[in-house]
Order: structure tokens, then sequence, then C-alpha cells
């Protein structure tokens, strides 16, 4: 391994301990209620974006339906709760678990869509799966479903009183996603990712597995994600629809890593800490009568980036590497 590679690898994991340091210690001096919140969803949505990343950004198969498996996570969560009272811990896991195997069966075809294509089909089997949930009675359908609180609890997942617990697992899941992305850069298969991304019939003929490369990046994206939506569904205690299968999702995973830098390890973090923050203090600002007014600052700001700094607001701080690993 290139020296300069495996010191950068080395300094990326120091930082990144550092950073999670700070942030595990911030609930100790931010006690506002509102800024909690934001705290919460940034972490969140990092998480989200670093694992959408992992199948856009670096296996460079661009899905805009990634709502369907944060919906997901979220119904096979709460189902198994309120219907068979199987505790969330376990919930989540099933939510990955399904959400990887039904990327997988999704791949199967899709993968054999390139460019544009295979977008619109990502669109269409999200769009198709909020159809169905809002049809399905079993699950609520439209009304969705309500998680019955029972206090403060960690084996249930809920808490009343405070707010520390959620900030804690959200920051979990964000260095858990990151940390994976970090691991699997260096990996076979991170290699064979972005040979894919780059040019998937030359790797084809050097010997890469171009489909169940794609199918990995799938399972792992679709799993991690899922999670996140069973964090949210208990975060916020109800669930429908549109509140965890919209098609805003799907873009609110997409843009942070679009903003930050598309298939580099830091990208989405960055860009989450900007685009997030940005947005629920709009939202908060204006309340329900500006609620368009956060897409139209962010999706302004996504423009202008993209016209000045096409490889996103990380470009700034590093120079090109010569080695071909993204950072």
């Amino acid at each position: 391994m290139d020296k300069d590679f495996a010191a950068r690898r080395r300094r990326d994991l120091i930082i990144a301990a550092v950073l999670a340091v700070i942030a595990a210690l911030t609930p100790l001096f931010v006690k506002d209620v509102v800024v909690q919140n934001i705290l919460i969803l940034t972490l969140m949505y990092a998480g989200l974006s670093q694992s959408w990343n992992i199948l856009s950004g670096y296996c460079g198969q661009i899905s805009l339906g990634h709502a369907l498996y944060f919906g997901l996570g979220a119904y096979t969560t709460e189902l198994l709760f309120t219907k068979f009272g199987v505790l969330p811990w376990f919930g989540m896991l099933a939510g990955g678990v399904v959400s990887a195997l039904i990327a997988m069966g999704l791949g199967y075809p899709f993968f054999r869509l390139r460019g544009h294509y295979f977008v619109i089909a990502t669109i269409v089997i999200a769009e198709i799966g909020l159809l169905l949930f809002h049809n399905w009675e079993w699950a609520g359908a439209a009304m969705g479903i309500t998680i019955p609180i029972r206090g403060d609890s960690w084996l249930k997942f809920q808490f009343l009183r405070t707010k520390l617990p959620y900030f804690y697992f959200a920051l979990a899941l964000c260095c858990l996603a990151w940390f994976v992305t970090w691991w699997l850069e260096n990996s076979k298969w991170g290699f064979w990712w972005r040979a894919v991304k780059d040019n998937p019939d030359a790797a084809e003929s050097l010997g890469v597995d171009v489909f169940n490369s794609k199918m990995g990046a799938a399972a792992v994206s679709a799993f991690l994600v899922a999670v996140g939506g069973s964090f949210y569904a208990q975060f916020v205690s109800y669930i429908d629809p549109e509140s965890v299968m919209g098609f805003q999702f799907s873009l609110l995973m997409a843009l942070p890593a679009v903003l930050g830098g598309i298939g580099t390890l830091w990208g989405p973090v960055l860009g989450a800490a900007i685009l997030i923050p940005l947005t629920e203090l709009t939202r908060f600002k204006f309340g329900g009568s500006g609620r368009g007014v956060d897409l139209i600052v962010y999706g302004t700001l996504i423009v202008l980036i993209s016209l000045a700094l096409p490889r996103g607001l990380l470009s700034l701080f590093s120079r090109p590497k010569k080695t071909g690993a993204a950072r």
C-alpha cells in the first residue's frame, strides 16, 4: 500500500475519532431542545447520506428511490413492535435485512439498466412502494401507525423526558456509516466499486464482477438506510407512508453528498452539516407558511455549488489524489 495513502487513512480515522468525541460532549453544553433536535437530524442525515453514497457515490449507481428502504426499515420495526411486541432493537435488524434483500431483488433486473434509465427506475419503484403502503390496511394505510409510548425505556427505545438517547444513537449511526465506508473504501469491494463507476466495461474486461459488485453495494447501502428509518420512527413516534417514504427523503439523502462531494469519505458529513441545520432553521423561522422556503434556499445552494464546484465543497480542502482513492 502506498505510504501516503496509508497515512491519509490513519489521519482520517483519527479526525473521525476526535470529531465523534467532540460531538458526544456537545449535549453537555447545548441544553436547548430545538438545537438538540437539529443536531439529531443532522447526524441522522449524515449517516443516511453516507449510506446512500456507498451505492451512488462509490459504485456510481445514482438512486433517487432510497426512501423505499428508509420506509421499509420504519414500517418493519413498528409493525413488529405494535403487532407482535418485538422490541425495536430486533426490529431494526429485521428492517435492515428485509431492505437489503429487497434491494438485491430489485437489483437483479435494475442493474442491467444504465444512466438515467436506472435513476428513473429507482424513482418509480419507490413511488410504487409508497402507493402500496398507502393502501395496505394491515399497516395502517394512509392513517399510518402511532407508536404506543409507555415511558422512558432503553429496552423499548422510547424517551419522553430527554432527547439525549436519540442524539447518541444518531451519532452512533453516523459513525457506523462512516466507519463502514472507511473500511470498504480500501477493500476489494471498494476498488471494484470505483472501477465500475469509472468504466464498467473496462472493469469487467479486467475481471471485476460488475453485477455482484453492484448487488453488494445495494445491500450494504439499503441495510444502513433502513436502520436510519427504524431510528426515525422511534424518534417521532408516528409514521405514515408520506412521512417515511416521501420523495423528499430520497432527496435529503442525496443532496448532502452532492453538496459536500459525491463519492468521497467526508463529503456527506460536510454536506449534512450545512444543509440540515439550514433546512430546519428556515422551517422553524417561517413555520408552516414557509414550508417551501427551505427547499428554495438549499436548492439554490446546490445549483450554485454545482456550477462553481462540480466536485463539491470538499474540493476546496483537498488536492487531486494520485492514488485514485477518493477521500
